[in-house]
Parts: C-alpha cells; sequence; structure tokens
C-alpha cells in the first residue's frame, strides 16, 4: 500500500469520526438547511474553502479585510449574514483554542501539517474570528471543501511568521504536474 493510500484512509477514517460523533444533530441540521437561501449556501460553500480540521471543521478567518477573503466572498458583512441564519460564531477579538502539546496535526483538505510550539505543554493557536455553529460543522460535512493553494500558503506563512515550527506534505499539484 502507498503512503498516499494509507494517508487517505486515515483521513477519511479521521474524519468519519467526525462526522459519526456529530451523528444526532448531522440529520437534524441537514433538514434545516432549506430554510437557507441559495445566496446563504453560496457564501457557506466558499466560507469552507478555509476549513481546518483539528478535531472539529476550523474556518481559520484572522483578518476580514484581508484579499485572500474578501476575493472568494468572505467580508465581515457576509460572516454576519452566516451568523444571522446560524452558521457561524463571530467574534471581533477572535477565539484561541488552548492547551495543545508540544505538537499538533492540523488537516487541510485531507492532508496534515504538524505544527511544533516552543512549551512543552500548554500551548493555544490563534483560530481567527469565526467558529462554526452545531449547525455549521453538521452541515459543513456534506461540501466538498475546494483546496485553495494561496490560502493555505498564507496560513502557513502566518503561523511561521508566529514562530511555530512547521511540517507539511503538501504541495501545489500543478507544479508536480508541470515536472512529470
Amino acid at each position: 500500500m502507498k503512503n498516499s493510500d494509507l494517508l487517505m484512509r486515515f483521513t477519511q477514517w479521521i474524519t468519519s469520526g467526525v462526522a459519526s460523533s456529530m451523528a444526532p444533530s448531522f440529520h437534524n441540521e441537514l433538514d434545516r438547511q432549506s430554510d437557507l437561501s441559495s445566496d446563504d449556501i453560496r457564501l457557506f460553500e466558499a466560507l469552507c474553502q478555509f476549513l481546518w480540521i483539528q478535531g472539529e471543521p476550523l474556518p481559520l478567518i484572522f483578518d476580514v479585510h484581508e484579499e485572500i477573503y474578501t476575493r472568494q466572498g468572505i467580508t465581515l458583512a457576509t460572516l454576519k449574514r452566516l451568523e444571522d441564519v446560524g452558521l457561524v460564531m463571530f467574534e471581533r477579538s477572535g477565539f484561541v483554542k488552548k492547551g495543545f502539546r508540544q505538537h499538533a496535526r492540523l488537516f487541510y483538505c485531507g492532508k496534515p501539517t504538524k505544527i511544533g510550539f516552543s512549551n512543552n505543554e500548554n500551548n493555544e493557536l490563534d483560530l481567527g474570528h469565526v467558529l462554526l455553529t452545531e449547525r455549521g460543522k453538521a452541515l459543513a460535512l456534506t461540501y466538498p471543501v475546494s483546496r485553495n493553494q494561496q490560502f493555505y500558503e498564507y496560513v502557513i506563512n502566518r503561523w511561521f511568521q508566529q514562530g511555530l515550527v512547521l511540517s507539511s506534505i503538501q504541495i501545489d499539484h500543478n507544479q508536480q504536474n508541470r515536472h512529470e
């Protein structure tokens, strides 16, 4: 079995664990999707390209004025709209995930990025200004995440500037195909 096949199966296993842990609310939330307008659904699909997985889907929205988000239609106004329909929580001061040990893995589009913190434990990671509600988490599991290489590089650069040590197998597939 190739490493890429093993990684894909592991990622599917992780993802299915998230889905099954949310199963009771998953179907209820999908039933309530019908109350969303086509604009709400389009906005939420755009938001999903910014999702990383670390036990649960995490939209990493660090600066609502940054072009990496606004080009995709994610602005303060659209995030407020998604908050109004119950898919996200927005906090101007931001959210932080605490309690990380020295190393953590986050997944973007099914591929891991390993983060090394400076302390052995009690580390924290800035998650930006948005979290998904339970309804948003359930709905996010129904959308395939569109890979955004520029966003991935934006996040990696941000973490690097914060002094985090990073390791990833993710590469730009277009560059790889040009070399074959």
